[in-house]
């Protein structure tokens, strides 16, 4: 009869296959997937992009969306107020580019500030109102990220299909500058985007996502949003509720040029995650858990392993496979996500190579950098975010606290 140390090691071993095999498909779809053409379809769609201060590349940004191969959008900014430096920077380039612009409808709105959630919700809102009974689709996507020409063809495409309640890309940081800090904040990121497939675990990213207007309003989010801190999370869960997907497009992976230091990047990793734990706790759960034990596979197998060969136990070759298998299969998820990407965004491809053998060399510190992230979001409701302070007090109730 096997020992209870036997079942654990080959659940572990079994798990980590499994996971590593879910990983290889996610690959596979985003490179058949992301190459397809998505000309037939074109809904009248307002592509609403929310702005504050100016980002890294923001004219870059700004332009990718005037340059859309898209004959049927209205594309709209909108800051909260006139004072944002991004107000005049958007005036300008709507002056610019207007005119060779595809776009049918071009406007700078000021929606003036939030009282009862998130200031992108409360932007977001303010344009949503002013739509008009012809447009079809709502497509959303942040300042700081850079869009290739077809980016809404592709992100429009999977709601042709009323199964398919939402579309979404995600982003890709490439940093500006290659410091430590900055290449950390890329391999952290590029972790949770390789969990995007062909899956009813997606969820949806803000900074590039879209959804049809009847079901904008069939799943409640103009009723939800104007109480919520987030708009990304707070709309992935509506429409799974609906019975609904929410469909990953890899050609709608982005861009997002940036350079951080430690103090940002905590900041933005503790935001980022105490989110999540409050207006999506099984999904935070699942990434403490799965994070903790990624980290715990690695390093506590290696030391029981080294514990094993010291003693001389019979049984060392079973401790050993367990870290051997968890480095092996991180080292080549490692691999296999930064080849993705250098087929996804091969322009970049020069301005990446420090961040992609960073993340292949480092995996294992990226995995401790982002479970202590999870961690210290377990504590407080409170973030700065945008220059905000918020109290988060449940999914759909925010409290704006000030600056």
């Amino acid at each position: 009869m096997m020992d209870w140390y036997y079942y654990i090691a080959l659940a572990a071993i079994l798990s980590q296959l499994v996971f590593f095999i879910q990983m290889r498909r996610n690959y596979r779809y985003a490179l058949t997937k992301y190459k397809k053409d998505r000309s037939s379809y074109r809904p009248r769609t307002a592509l609403i992009v929310p702005c504050k201060d100016l980002d890294s590349a923001f004219e870059k940004n700004i332009t990718s969306f005037f340059n859309q191969d898209y004959e049927n959008y209205l594309l709209w900014f909108v800051v909260a107020d006139k004072s944002d430096p991004a107000y005049d920077e958007l005036c300008k380039l709507k002056s610019q580019l207007s005119q060779s612009s595809k776009a049918r409808d071009v406007q700078v709105f000021v929606a003036g500030q939030g009282q009862s959630c998130s200031q992108k919700n409360h932007n977001l809102l303010y344009c949503y109102e002013r739509i008009g009974d012809e447009t079809q689709v709502l497509a959303f996507a942040d300042s700081d990220i850079c869009v290739r020409s077809d980016w809404l063809s592709h992100i429009v495409w999977p709601l042709r299909k009323s199964k398919n309640g939402a579309a979404s890309g995600y982003r890709w940081f490439i940093p500006k500058r290659n410091n430590l800090a900055s290449l950390a904040l890329s391999a952290v990121n590029a972790k949770v985007a390789q969990l995007l497939g062909s899956t009813r675990f997606n969820q949806a990213w803000g900074g590039s996502m879209a959804i049809r207007v009847d079901v904008f309003r069939e799943v409640g989010l103009d009723k939800i949003w104007p109480k919520a801190m987030s708009d990304d999370l707070s709309l992935s869960l509506a429409v799974k509720k609906a019975g609904k997907k929410v469909v990953f497009v890899p050609a709608c992976l982005v861009a997002s040029y940036e350079s951080t230091s430690w103090r940002r990047l905590f900041e933005f990793g503790r935001r980022q995650f105490l989110i999540t734990r409050v207006s999506a706790p099984r999904t935070w759960w699942f990434g403490l858990c799965s994070s903790l034990y990624s980290v715990l596979g690695l390093w506590a197998g290696a030391a029981l392993a080294v514990y094993a060969a010291m003693i001389k136990d019979t049984n060392l070759p079973l401790f050993a496979a367990v870290p051997i298998l968890f480095f092996t299969s991180q080292l080549g998820r490692a691999i296999m996500r930064q080849k993705m990407i250098s087929k996804l965004l091969k322009y970049d491809l020069p301005q990446m190579r420090t961040a992609m053998a960073a993340d292949i060399l480092a995996f294992w510190i990226w995995s401790l950098l982002l479970l202590s992230f999870i961690i210290s979001s377990a504590f407080g409701r409170t973030i700065r975010w945008g220059g905000i302070r918020y109290k988060l007090l449940g999914p759909t109730e925010t409290i704006v606290v000030g600056d």
